[in-house]
């Protein structure tokens, strides 16, 4: 292997690392050593579309004034992660703003950010900030791609929310898995003995595992988005008041009310769907629902209304998942973690489509016949009918 060939090797390794992390901290929801900004509210240190390096939290130690640091806003941007700078610190938090921005984030509204909400902090040398430029501008121009594409192909399975950046690199991963997927196919059933001389084009050939490759990035790509796009958090709000209403979001101190979920099932897959709630004083009853295709459901939501007055936000977080398992089995892989759920689910669908695509053609390529014009369609459906049973 010359000098070269190493070069080359290294850098597709480079970007695959950089596409790895990039969506793995999408998945996760905190950047993994590398991430961008969208906006340029950062400038000039970082303009939008820039990358830079993330350094997690858990390693970083209690951040000052004057790093730039990834915290989960509450009402910037409708809420997410956000990218900025510690201006100031106080007993409520810290207070962050843009460098391009005239006013600090808590002036515009943002709660003070606490070291709870802080998931990274931006690597900075002599005080400022190590970039990558245009990392984001591409990640955000294949999110888009894919966006649109699945935004045109996606309604027979319900897929019909717009695409986050969770959502897409979810399906990068998912793309990823089955690709993997393909790899380790054709290391164990391939064939083994790799003719070194053929012909480069075959007419009326299709090569069995390139068909098998499109077949299973496809229906990973579609199961992993009927599953993740659909699914998400919810805000409920919920008033504790000594003056309660009919509204059964305002209630008595310590008394609990009850809210109706309804969920729907636009697909034509059914689904099992699980609602959690990260506060303790929230319940969902059943937690696990099966809909069916194009069907609703409805699930009780209990919240007991603390015992101090004021208005209260409670999350509750809605994950699906295709019923091609056990429902027992898929809630018992979401308690795992819900990713595991999502990729077990792939595994099954990949494993029938490559059982199926094996039955009816068999392990060699696919030969299609082009039979004269004198022989009539009956006569070729008997034909395939009789190849098949």
């Amino acid at each position: 292997m010359n000098e070269t060939s190493i070069a080359k090797q290294a850098a597709m390794g480079l970007v695959g690392l950089v596409v790895v992390l990039l969506v793995l901290g999408q998945v996760l929801g905190q950047p993994i050593l590398l991430g961008y900004v969208a906006t340029g509210s950062m400038e000039p240190s970082l303009s939008a579309g820039d990358g830079f390096v993330a350094v997690p939290s858990a390693v970083t130690g209690a951040p000052e004034p004057g790093d730039v640091v990834v915290f989960e806003a509450e009402t910037l941007h409708g809420g997410g992660l956000t990218t900025h700078r510690i201006v100031a610190e106080t007993d409520e938090g810290y207070v962050t703003r843009g460098d391009a921005n005239p006013f600090t984030d808590q002036d515009g509204g943002e709660p003070p950010v606490t070291e709870g909400k802080i998931v990274a902090e931006a690597w900075q040398v002599g005080g400022s900030v190590v970039r990558v430029p245009h990392l984001g501008t591409v990640i955000m121009s294949v999110q888009g791609l894919v966006g649109a594409v699945f935004g045109l192909l996606a309604a027979p399975l319900g897929i019909t929310a717009a695409f986050d950046a969770e959502g897409t690199g979810a399906l990068l991963v998912a793309l990823g898995v089955g690709l993997l997927g393909v790899g380790l196919l054709l290391e164990r059933v391939g064939v083994a003995d790799r003719r070194t001389a053929r012909r480069t084009s075959r007419q009326n050939v299709i090569g069995l595992w390139s068909a098998l490759s499109a077949v299973v990035v496809v229906l990973a790509l579609f199961a992993t988005a009927a599953m993740v796009i659909p699914a998400g958090g919810t805000a409920y709000e919920l008033v504790s008041t000594d003056s309660p209403t009919d509204d059964p979001q305002i209630v008595a101190p310590g008394e609990t009310t009850t809210l109706t979920r309804t969920i729907d099932n636009s697909g034509y897959v059914p689904v099992v769907v699980m609602l959690d709630a990260p506060h303790p004083a929230v319940d969902a009853e059943p937690r696990a629902t099966t809909v069916g295709s194009r069907d609703t459901a409805e699930v009780a939501l209990s919240m007991t209304a603390p015992e101090t007055t004021g208005s209260y936000t409670r999350d509750v977080v809605e994950s699906r998942y295709l019923l091609v398992l056990p429902p027992t089995l898929l809630v018992w892989l979401h308690d795992v973690h819900p990713f595991v759920a999502v990729g077990a689910v792939n595994v099954a669908i990949v494993a029938v489509a490559v059982g199926l695509v094996f039955a009816l053609f068999g392990t060699g390529d696919l030969r299609i016949r082009t039979p004269g014009s004198h022989v009539p369609l009956s006569r070729r459906l008997e034909r395939l009918l009789e190849k098949w049973l």
